[in-house]
């Protein structure tokens, strides 16, 4: 018989899910947003299609990986970092392109 203990769950897994949750939503619907801004010359039909999909897994893909952070505050900054980051470019995109 091991005489290992399991590490304690960690109390800032529910900080985590909703960064993950709610920063990692914004995230997948900003980088969606860009990638109708980089695809001009791509057909409507199936651009619209591709954005419309792909926020599932950008979503799905952040909100599996927050649990890798250290703690639930690094998982907020860092995913507000990234979506300062991703809607600033987006609004950039947006006034060059206007």
């Amino acid at each position: 018989m091991s005489s290992r203990t399991s590490a304690p769950i960690r109390r800032d897994w529910v900080s985590k899910t909703l960064a993950g949750t709610l920063l990692g939503f914004l995230l997948a619907l900003g980088g969606s947003g860009l990638f109708v801004q980089l695809t001009p010359s791509m057909p409507l039909t199936i651009k619209g299609q591709l954005a419309m999909w792909m926020v599932a897994p950008l979503w799905l893909g952040t909100l599996s990986g927050v649990y890798f952070f250290g703690s639930g505050r690094r998982a907020w900054l860092w995913l507000g970092g990234a979506n300062l980051l991703t809607f600033g470019a987006l609004g950039l995109l947006r006034l060059i392109q206007s």
